[in-house]
Formats: C-alpha cells, sequence, structure tokens
C-alpha cells in the first residue's frame, strides 16, 4: 500500500511540474493545428498559381516571341514566389500596344513631314501663304497688287479681290 502511494504521488509531482514544452507538443499534435497548416499551405498554392497566372498574362502583353514568352512564364513558376519577383526585374519595360503606337505616331509625323510644302532652294518647310522662304528668302510668290495676298504663279486673276494678275513677262514685254 505505501509503494502505490509512492507510486501515486511520483506521478501526480511529474503531472504538475510537467514540461513547460507539453503545451506546443499537444498543440502541433491536436486537430486545429492541422486545420491551420492545411489552409495555409492551400492559401500559399492559390498565392503561388495566381502569381504564375499574372506573370503570364503580363508576359502576353509585352513578349512577342513565344519561345520568351514560354521561359517568362517558367520563370514565374519554377522559383516559387521569386521567379515573378525576377520577372518584373527583367521584364521588357512596354507593352506590346504601346511600342506599336509609338511607331504609327512615328511613321505619322514622318508622313506629314513629307507631305508638307518645301523650299525648292533650301528645302526648308513652308507654307502656303509664304511669299518668301523664311530661311533662304527665296521668293516663292508673288504678291497681289491690290490686297496683297499670295497668287500662285498660274493664275490670272487675284481670286480674293479680282484684281488682273500682271505677270512679270507681260511687263517686261510692253517695256522692251
Amino acid at each position: 500500500m505505501i509503494r502505490a502511494h509512492i507510486l501515486l504521488a511520483q506521478t501526480t509531482t511529474t503531472e504538475d511540474e510537467g514540461d513547460p514544452l507539453d503545451f506546443f507538443r499537444d498543440f502541433f499534435d491536436s486537430e486545429v493545428w492541422l486545420v491551420i497548416r492545411n489552409v495555409t499551405l492551400f492559401f500559399l498554392v492559390v498565392f503561388w498559381l495566381a502569381s504564375a497566372y499574372w506573370v503570364y498574362k503580363d508576359a502576353r502583353r509585352r513578349i512577342e516571341d513565344p519561345w520568351l514568352l514560354a521561359m517568362a512564364v517558367a520563370l514565374g513558376i519554377f522559383p516559387p514566389f521569386v521567379g515573378p519577383l525576377l520577372y518584373m526585374f527583367f521584364r521588357p519595360p512596354e507593352y506590346l500596344e504601346d511600342v506599336r503606337e509609338r511607331e504609327l505616331e512615328i511613321k505619322a509625323m514622318e508622313e506629314s513631314l513629307d507631305t508638307a510644302e518645301r523650299c525648292p532652294v533650301c528645302r526648308a518647310a513652308i507654307e502656303p501663304s509664304f511669299l518668301a522662304c523664311p530661311v533662304c528668302t527665296t521668293k516663292l510668290k508673288e504678291a497681289c497688287r491690290r490686297c496683297k495676298q499670295p497668287l500662285e504663279p498660274l493664275w490670272q486673276i487675284c481670286p480674293f479681290c479680282e484684281t488682273p494678275v500682271e505677270s512679270p513677262r507681260a511687263v517686261e514685254n510692253l517695256s522692251g
């Protein structure tokens, strides 16, 4: 009987003193820990797949070559969570749509420069209302005697004030 009492006393003292890590052991062996761990893993996998999908969508808008697109997506998938960060550092800076738009704007500006009137001497851009080139001072058109509007060389009458145009040759023939 004394022996049973001593054994009972020893078991109660070990339970009362207890290991401070028993709480953690019990927690990690519990169902609550399993649920928390599984939910966390689920969200990590979802976040990893979402980031890989984001890399795919972004690379498709920035990269035209299918092989480079596949490599970007592989980089976004393989080193989980680090791959999308690496992709962000090395991705092309512009969307393909922006590059095409800029090229079209440049082409339109070049075409507008080609269609602009040019001085026959220095090739500077001139406006149809100029009487002389502002760069080389070449006389481009005659001014109407009455309204001072620029006249085209083939015109016989001023379209603005209906004044007959005297051609320089007609003046030379009359004086000669």
